[in-house]
């Protein structure tokens, strides 16, 4: 494949990428969340090449991106609890996973054979005018090779894609940065399936009851064992670094550090930590040339804490 257009986010840009779409390339763009690897989500060679770019299993599902709740309701039956939500919180960084329509025309390989998808409407603005310049679903994983850090911005998405892919939408950096908290059902019961940038507070304070936990299985994306994986290993909730470790801190960092260093948040806020995560995996991994231990401070798990421990705990979980 020929050299990775990197494309403006102005209008002719905006053109150019709806043209490859359309043409069966794979564009990156960015969301609120990550920046997300699209391809048109009913033309299963244009997907079948999603998998190929990122090196993703086939059995792991993709995130189908839309402009509105109207469009979503073309390809999967939000109803009850999960209309509810996407009332509430689309767009924005919320996934709902419901049962796929007869009528929906989504390639079988962006649902893993599963009889439900995964939908999501994004909140930024250039990936709204990219839905709506190209006129249908797209497909949207992070743009990342399948298992590494996610990206949250052109750079890193070339860093990992280049050459792979025809072009990415340069939008800057995401401004939550980290993917979005997915929803299912089992049953009636609204279930969490992968923490994200909504937290799951105000989820269940829009429910007025607290989600299920999901059961065994692969039912929507991110529920790898590990995942987001950089090359450097992770040792969580440490105190401080121990000899030869680098260090990725929250709030006032331990005096006497001689190591790689950085801070996801100084002042402990959990949005700026969110957003700074995979970018500060990525520094840290290159500061200490992929080998090694990075010591992770303790993270409160509430609020964005959750998603942000939950990416922890798959990026430092055994490889296969």
């Amino acid at each position: 494949m020929p050299e990775t257009e990197r494309l403006a986010s102005d209008d002719a840009g905006i053109a150019r990428a709806a043209a490859l779409l359309a043409e069966g390339r794979l564009v990156a763009f960015p969301t609120e969340t990550v920046y997300g690897l699209g391809a048109d989500a009913r033309n299963g060679l244009a997907v079948a090449h999603v998998f190929e770019a990122k090196g993703r299993p086939r059995f792991n599902p993709l995130i189908v991106h839309v402009p509105g709740l109207d469009e979503a309701r073309r390809i999967a039956a939000v109803r009850g609890a999960l209309e509810r939500l996407a009332d509430a919180f689309w767009p924005g960084p919320l996934t709902l996973v419901a049962p796929v329509t007869p009528e929906a025309g989504l390639s079988d390989l962006v649902t893993a054979g599963l009889a439900t998808v995964a939908i999501r409407v994004p909140a930024h603005p250039v990936a709204r005018r990219l839905l709506a310049a190209f006129g249908g679903p797209l497909a949207g994983p992070s743009a990342n090779p399948s298992g590494k850090v996610s990206p949250t911005s052109a750079d890193h998405v070339l860093d990992g894609l280049g050459g792979r892919i025809a072009a990415v939408v340069d939008g800057g950096a995401c401004p939550v940065g980290v993917e979005s908290t997915i929803i299912g059902l089992d049953g009636d019961v609204p279930v969490l399936l992968r923490p994200g940038g909504l937290p799951v507070e105000v989820i269940e304070a829009c429910l007025g009851r607290s989600l299920g936990r999901a059961g065994g299985g692969i039912r929507a994306p991110g529920q790898l064992a590990s995942h987001y994986a950089p090359g450097i290993r992770l040792r969580l909730n440490a105190a401080a670094p121990a000899a030869g470790e680098g260090w990725l801190g929250f709030g006032a960092d331990p005096e006497g550090i001689d190591a790689p260093t950085l801070n996801l948040s100084p002042s402990g806020d959990m949005a700026e930590a969110a957003a700074n995560l995979f970018s500060h995996l990525r520094t840290l991994d290159g500061l200490m040339h992929g080998q090694g231990t990075v010591a992770v401070a303790a993270i409160p798990d509430r609020g964005l804490g959750r998603a942000i421990n939950d990416r922890l705990r798959r990026a430092a979980a055994p490889r296969p």
